[in-house]
């Protein structure tokens, strides 16, 4: 044997991942993660939007109006950082908070008309960022992904 060739590295010295990391859904999953998280952060920020408002509105949308807590269930937002989410919605005009008549201790929140037409805004944005997250599946695959990271998810949340 002659030369400088070494078993497992590249003759170009490109580094690269072994084979048993790339085999491992779960360190796939967080590395898709990592690069989807900054995708749709950053593409949020260009409509002056985070991820949480679209989570709130959406749960607006689609449940009606709610308590603080029962927003916080809906989306998955931890009640200690809902006040401020709902705060920076409510200072744009996107919800409106008013006192529940039968606990006047808490508060009712609704979207807005100006909410609805920024949700209609957030769904066109994040189908364009999702279309380049996931740009080299079909759509048929794209499907069968959602609907697989669904079971799996249902399945650890206890949601199946």
């Amino acid at each position: 044997m002659g030369g400088a060739e070494t078993v497992g590295i590249p003759d170009d010295s490109t580094p690269r991942t072994p084979d048993r990391l790339r085999r491992r859904p779960s360190r796939l999953l967080s590395q898709l993660t990592v690069r989807s998280d900054r995708l749709i952060t950053d593409g949020l920020v260009q409509v002056d939007a985070r991820k949480w408002h679209y989570a709130v509105l959406a749960s607006l949308q689609e449940y009606g109006p709610g308590s603080q807590a029962e927003l916080s269930s809906r989306s998955g937002i931890h009640r200690s950082d809902m006040v401020g989410v709902l705060n920076e919605l409510a200072e744009r005009g996107l919800v409106v908070r008013v006192p529940d008549p039968e606990d006047r201790r808490r508060n009712v929140i609704t979207i807005s008309s100006r909410g609805r037409r920024h949700l209609c805004l957030l769904d066109e944005t994040l189908d364009d960022l999702e279309g380049e997250l996931l740009a080299p599946l079909s759509p048929s695959e794209r499907d069968q992904l959602v609907r697989l990271l669904t079971r799996l998810l249902d399945h650890h949340t206890g949601a199946a």
